[in-house]
């Protein structure tokens, strides 16, 4: 019975909405990259391409390499966009620019069923 009821429900849901094939997940926004992290990150791409296609120990190695190298460049771009962000926080229109990200925070966080009015 139970199996049936979800069989049902399924056919209902497919017939009302669709079947999608999904897709590509949308990029993050990494606003902080820089043209340097993002040749890293293309050449540890590339060993991991390499790594998939042959699993011997120099591709290994090579892959283990690129991605500590792709890690500390990452970590090292985003500690200078942070600071430099907090550095334009601390001036007097840093002090606006606080209250334009909270807006906008609250905005991508809202809940996109909410009852406006009745």
């Amino acid at each position: 019975m139970c199996t049936s009821m979800a069989t049902f429900l399924r056919k209902v849901a497919v017939e009302e909405f669709g079947v999608t094939k999904g897709g590509r997940r949308e990029a993050k926004d990494t606003w902080w990259w820089n043209d340097e992290v993002q040749k890293v990150i293309r050449e540890k791409t590339d060993c991991f391409r390499c790594l998939y296609l042959d699993r011997s120990a120099t591709n290994m190695e090579k892959y283990k390499v690129a991605k500590k190298a792709a890690k500390r460049a990452m970590s090292e771009a985003r500690g200078r966009a942070y600071e430099d962000l907090y550095q334009r926080l601390n001036t007097k229109e840093g002090k606006r620019d606080i209250y334009k990200m909270a807006k906008i925070r609250e905005r991508k966080t809202r809940d996109v069923g909410e009852v406006k009015c009745i």
